[in-house]
């Protein structure tokens, strides 16, 4: 009977032990999860800044049909 018993206590003291890696493993990984998204939050602000600047210089350039329309017209 005592050799069951300390048989159940070290198995117990073993699950407490890996529940205790478990909720350290956890909070590091809940960490990360942090940082990670932190930094593809900055990264989408990069890429919509990004977009916004492309799209307002495209807006400045001339318009391709009033370029292409004189070459028709030698053409025909």
């Amino acid at each position: 009977m005592s050799s069951e018993f300390l048989q159940l206590a070290e198995k117990v003291s073993q699950l407490a032990q890996l529940a205790q890696r478990l909720r350290e493993e956890n909070a590091e990984l809940r960490r990360k999860v942090k940082g990670l998204s932190e930094d593809n939050a900055t990264l989408n602000n990069r890429v919509d800044e990004a977009y916004r600047r492309v799209s307002a210089v495209l807006a400045q350039l001339p318009v391709a049909e009033e370029e292409a329309a004189p070459a028709n017209e030698e053409a025909a």
